[in-house]
């Protein structure tokens, strides 16, 4: 496979490894739930890199579908390189705006993509998909970097979207009527197919009934003629008895005992034209079996909401212009929505801007009675004002909308955070900053097995935190800087959780050790001493 090469890919590659784990902190005043929780519909204010490794215990493997709109990377953004890589060339970015004459614009932004790509990948379900809107600007190098980091086999398609029709004649070569949208699956081989439902105009072109109406529904008629004459198949090349006993040749869709079958059970009409010339043709049922009949997305997005329908959405909600530059319409995220995610799947967006992600999840929901969730990660000073701000207005209704779904309010909660402290391990002895027992709890037992953390099973008073494929976990850790001092892994414990779980593999984070390497082994315990031993064990 193709590498990528540009400049700082070296110090790249590996830094979402580097970069450390922050605590989630809740603002319960600018949600719109009781409760906060992780498990909620989420706004997250802050770096979207260091937002994306805060959420890996919590959420790793357990979203569906991955929708961005990075920066195009056109020169008139405004927006600066700003992950603090430690490399001398990477220091001087920081900050500066990248501007369209940058001769390192592509190289700034593949190093600003790389890291949370590789992220974003960690977060997915086996079964999840990512999409991505781009520019001629950078998806040529975002298939590049997407082939790398997901697999040139995981592409689901490269799709072209009509984002807005008209106007342009002051280009000096071609009014560039078009986006894309990279589509790619983490693993497509867990991806049978792609499905959407038919619309409502095109389930009234399905009129006919006959007597298997009860089992498949009405019908609809297309012609059984094969119409691919530059791939002749002998096999579908037979005669067919029209009703008057005229034979009438041709090469058809199916073989011929398959067609003797659906004539047999009256599913082939044979009829003049107005010509008065013999047709054959097939019936195609709504119902296809047990479910409603559905049909393949396809590459070219011609017919979903353009750019100007989303201006007009969120003026509509915020009852005043010039809200936000270009943000997506809901039409599109609906569209993909329908058939990358299932009605109770996590949807996530880390470069939320106005919205839209967070509106097609609540709106769905309202349509199908579904329990999708979305999580919004927004860097800017707005994701209050505008994000989180869009998310309580469709929640609770616009009562000046003229829009009567919007006007009465989708319905739903969600739940507003901040980066909080940094986990710095470094500071647990010397009792600065300690964090608390769930938070050090997530990031030992994801860093420890790189699996997702369950907070419902932790139990702080016997410091289990849970079970992984290899392990059962436990963490001898206290806030309070007194109590965290006398806290060690001693025999009586030892035998206590071995009692537990005789069968089962142990890990023990603890600041020290009190028994023998030989009744470690005899209880078959691992132990990790806090706060130097915290990483991650293959075996």
């Amino acid at each position: 496979m193709a590498s990528f090469h540009f400049k700082g890919k070296t110090f790249l590659q590996n830094y979402h490894h580097a970069v450390k784990f922050h605590n989630l902190a809740a603002q319960k005043s600018k949600g719109l739930s009781k409760s906060p929780s992780l498990d909620d519909n989420l706004v997250i204010h802050g770096d979207n890199l260091k937002a994306l490794k805060a959420l890996l215990p919590t959420h790793a493997g357990k979203v569906k579908c991955i929708y961005i709109d990075p920066p195009y990377n056109t020169g008139n953004e405004g927006w600066a390189y700003n992950d603090n890589v430690a490399s001398p060339m990477i220091q001087e970015w920081l900050g500066k705006v990248v501007a369209r004459d940058d001769l390192t614009r592509h190289d700034k932004w593949a190093c600003m993509m790389y890291p949370r790509l590789t992220l974003l990948r960690e977060l997915l379900q086996d079964d999840g998909v990512i999409f991505i809107s781009i520019d001629d600007n950078e998806v040529h190098h975002l298939r590049m970097l997407m082939d790398e980091i997901f697999g040139e086999e995981n592409l689901l398609q490269e799709l072209v979207w009509k984002r807005h029709s008209g106007g342009g004649n002051d280009s000096r070569y071609f009014a560039q009527d078009h986006e894309y949208v990279l589509g790619y699956a983490k693993n497509k081989l867990n991806i049978p197919s792609l499905r959407l439902s038919l619309n409502e105009d095109e389930k009234k072109q399905y009129v006919g009934k006959d007597e298997h109406f009860k089992t498949l529904g009405p019908y609809k008629t297309k012609s059984f003629r094969r119409m691919r004459e530059n791939d002749p198949r002998p096999g579908l090349q037979y005669e067919i008895d029209a009703p008057d006993g005229t034979k009438i040749a041709n090469e058809w869709k199916w073989e011929k005992n398959n067609f003797l079958r659906a004539f047999a059970d009256k599913k082939i009409i044979i009829r003049k034209d107005k010509k008065g010339k013999w047709q054959v043709e097939y019936k195609i049922y709504l119902n296809d079996g047990e479910n409603e009949r559905t049909k393949v997305p396809r590459s070219l997005l011609l017919k979903e909401e353009r750019n100007s329908d989303g201006k007009t959405q969120l003026e509509e909600i915020f009852q005043k212009d010039n809200i936000f530059n270009n943000p997506k319409p809901i039409g599109l995220m609906k569209h993909f929505l329908k058939f990358s995610s299932d009605t109770d799947s996590l949807i996530l967006d880390s470069f939320a801007g106005s919205g839209t992600t967070g509106h097609a999840v609540l709106a769905l929901n309202k349509e199908d009675g579904g329990n999708r969730k979305f999580i919004l990660i927004e860097c800017e000073d707005y994701a209050d004002k505008i994000t989180a701000e869009r998310m309580r207005r469709i929640i609770k209704g616009v009562p000046t909308a003229s829009n009567e779904e919007l006007k009465a309010g989708l319905g739903g909660t969600f739940s507003y955070y901040e980066l909080g402290e940094e986990l710095n391990m470094d500071n647990l002895l010397a009792g600065k900053k300690l964090p608390s027992y769930e938070d050090l709890a997530k990031y030992a037992f994801f860093t420890a097995t790189g699996e997702k953390f369950d907070p419902k099973k932790l139990d702080e008073k016997t410091f289990y935190i849970g079970s992984s494929s290899t392990f059962e976990v436990f963490l001898m850790y206290s806030a309070d800087k007194s109590k965290l001092k006398k806290l060690a892994l001693n025999l009586e414990f030892a035998e206590q959780i071995h009692k537990k779980f005789p069968a089962r593999p142990k890990l023990v984070f603890a600041p020290a050790c009190f028994i023998e390497d030989y009744h470690l082994k005899e209880f078959n315990i691992r132990f990790a001493q806090l706060p130097f031993e915290i990483y991650r064990m293959a075996e």
